[in-house]
């Protein structure tokens, strides 16, 4: 009774909010349960909060039908989930696959090393941020780190100093990436959220992210300064094999073009599909370049017809399987693997793969129950009643769920939930990108001991947990400032890009 008759007050979404994300934090962080379990719990437990006498789901014919309060908060939580799985999964488990294939060649090593011979040793810093930064889009944090630690600690070898500025560049690049670009499954759950086109994303993600990392890389020194972490033998990298990981020869690696050729072509195709959709609009406007465009094709059934190959190979899961074959065949060709060895390797990236997709679609029924139980609506009310800035709003929300609970990914999955209504009502005054944005800079806010990540770097460099939390998290969270500002900025500057 006391549900049923506190829903109908305006303040009631809050306290469904509150009192679920308390659930996942306790759950996940005291009671060591599976962020899985914990956001599928939070999620029936969303809906119970609710207080509806029915729910209207739909079926598989299409039809809706009315369930009680029990069981339709059951049949909510399954379609929140089903629907997130059914965007994200192909994404996620083809960008692990990519990614073995990147380290298991040599691809990604081959990739670093042009940018080192581009930026010179003395840039070295430099060299590991843009190479992370480019090399991480299909690769997940913690295994793009591993990657590239030991490239850190030779290049620390080598030099004699400025291990901390190669740490933390090659956080920023990875980190950035982890929360701005797709294939990652922050950024594919946020895009699918706000309906957000894949393309736009990536531009937006890229040209905003690569602002972001210069102004972090400039913290990066600063903390270098301050903080001069010792090279230490640790996280399963000896100090006597980084002399042979950074004399390996050339002959061993493949060439620099099919090295990065699965990670930039898919960009390419799936940022093709944006271009000509502008086009498009472009030429029912008249612009200039748009009626070009269309005319340079034949017309509008030429355009059409060019069109619609170029939507099919430029979908993020078409582009991402051409990109997957190409680093297959690299893989093979390099190692001079058979199938069957090739098909062994896919095995333990894909079982991590099918962890994320679980998690990742867990967090999406989460994020439907409070779109179910109102919370959208409530906050959207809020920001007009107090004129808030619903950029700053996003990322608040964003990082105060981080902050509680650690993951990134489930902070993004709850920040674009909860921020999703107002965006598709009209009420943010400029492009959807810059949402996207303030929520993928929001997760990177004040990673501390109750995250993954912080214990991946701070494992794997050697670094003390102190020495991690004055780098590792100050890195971070400044960069969760700057890119939040340059957001702010260039909303107001080019509102609608």
């Amino acid at each position: 009774m006391f549900i049923l008759a506190a829903s109908t007050a305006s303040y009631w979404p809050f306290v469904v909010l509150a009192v679920s994300v308390a659930f996942i934090i306790i759950a996940i962080s005291k009671l060591r349960m599976h962020p899985f379990l914990a956001l599928v719990l939070a999620a029936l437990l969303a809906c119970l909060l609710a207080g509806k006498d029915t729910w209207e789901v739909v079926q598989k014919d299409g039809k809706m039908k009315a369930m009680s309060s029990l069981v339709g908060a059951v049949e909510m939580v399954s379609k929140g989930l089903g629907d997130a799985a059914r965007d994200i999964a192909i994404s996620i488990a083809l960008a692990a696959i990519i990614g073995m294939c990147l380290m298991e060649s040599g691809a990604a090593d081959k990739v670093v090393r042009r940018f080192l011979a581009f930026f010179g040793e003395k840039r070295a810093g430099w060299a590991l941020l843009w190479s992370t930064f480019i090399l991480s889009a299909p690769i997940f944090f913690d295994t793009m780190f591993m990657l590239m630690v030991p490239l850190a600690m030779a290049l620390r070898m080598r030099t004699g100093k400025d291990y901390t500025l190669y740490l933390m560049a090659i956080c920023c690049g990875g980190t950035v990436t982890h929360s701005m670009l797709v294939p990652h499954p922050g950024p594919v759950a946020v895009v699918e959220s706000l309906h957000l086109n894949v393309g736009e994303s990536l531009v937006g993600g890229l040209v905003i992210g690569a602002i972001t990392c210069y102004f972090g890389f400039l913290v990066s020194k600063w903390l270098n300064a301050r903080t001069d972490v010792p090279l230490r033998e640790k996280g399963g990298v000896s100090l006597s094999d980084l002399q042979g990981i950074s004399a390996k020869p050339e002959s061993e690696l493949p060439s620099f073009f099919w090295s990065i050729m699965p990670v930039v072509l898919p960009i390419l195709l799936i940022s093709l599909t944006t271009v000509f959709e502008l086009a498009h609009e472009g030429a029912a406007k008249g612009a200039g370049w748009g009626v070009a465009m269309v005319n340079a094709l034949g017309g509008e059934e030429g355009f059409a017809a060019v069109r619609a190959w170029v939507d099919f190979i430029g979908h993020k899961n078409i582009a991402l399987i051409i990109g997957t074959l190409i680093s297959v065949v690299v893989l093979a060709k390099q190692r001079g693997f058979g199938l069957k060895k090739v098909e062994e390797l896919m095995g333990p990236p894909l079982e991590t793969a099918c962890m994320i997709i679980l998690i990742t679609s867990a967090g999406g029924a989460f994020g439907y129950a409070l779109r179910q139980a109102g919370v959208g609506g409530a906050v959207e009310a809020l920001a007009k009643d107090y004129s808030l800035n619903l950029i700053v709003l996003g990322w608040v929300v964003t990082a105060v769920v981080r902050v509680a609970q650690g993951s990134a990914t489930v902070s993004m999955l709850t920040g674009a939930s909860i921020m999703a209504p107002m965006v598709a009502g009209g009420a943010l005054g400029c492009h959807s990108i810059y949402m996207f944005c303030s929520i993928g800079f929001g997760a990177m806010c004040g990673s501390w001991m109750n995250d993954s990540g912080f214990w991946v770097v701070n494992r794997l460099s050697g670094m003390t947990e102190k020495e991690t939390l004055r780098t590792w998290s100050v890195q971070l969270t400044a960069d969760s400032v700057i890119g939040l500002l340059v957001t702010l900025v260039l909303s107001k500057v080019l509102p609608m890009v």
